[in-house]
């Protein structure tokens, strides 16, 4: 586990909070997420809390920044309502985080603690799903074997 750390993106955790305080109503919109995508576009999202579990912030902010064309995310981070703060992803986020955007960076902590930490260090010895695959172009098929 690497212990290096970026520059904190004040910017996007204040785009995360306004969403929160605006957005968030209720129980179904709890958490708020912000990212960076590499062309410096802010992309924002909430979550979508259902009794199944529902997707969280960071989740809906992937469809959200494809629909917008923004296919590399620089820097994220979720926010809780009611001023709860900035909160690191659960682990499946952190799983879907690291197998589309392996060096994307995420804003921990609190206070004057907050930091950015890359999503691996969150995710340690992780499951990469795209390293193991098959590779479909140079294998045959399963059914002709």
């Amino acid at each position: 586990m690497t212990t290096q750390t970026h520059h904190v993106d004040h910017e996007l955790i204040q785009a995360a909070s306004q969403v929160a305080r605006t957005r968030c109503r209720g129980d179904n919109h709890t958490m708020a997420a912000a990212a960076r995508a590499q062309d410096g576009r802010i992309v924002t999202a909430v979550n979508a809390y259902h009794f199944t579990g529902g997707p969280c912030a960071e989740l809906v902010l992937i469809g959200a920044a494809a629909t917008l064309g923004a296919y590399e995310l620089d820097t994220i981070v979720a926010v809780g309502d009611r001023d709860r703060g900035v909160v690191p992803p659960c682990g499946r986020c952190r799983q879907v985080l690291v197998d589309y955007f392996p060096a994307l960076k995420v804003i921990v902590g609190t206070g004057d603690r907050l930091r950015t930490v890359a999503i691996t260090d969150l995710l340690p010895k992780s499951y990469i799903w795209a390293d193991h695959q098959l590779d479909t172009e140079q294998t045959e098929p399963l059914s002709t074997r």
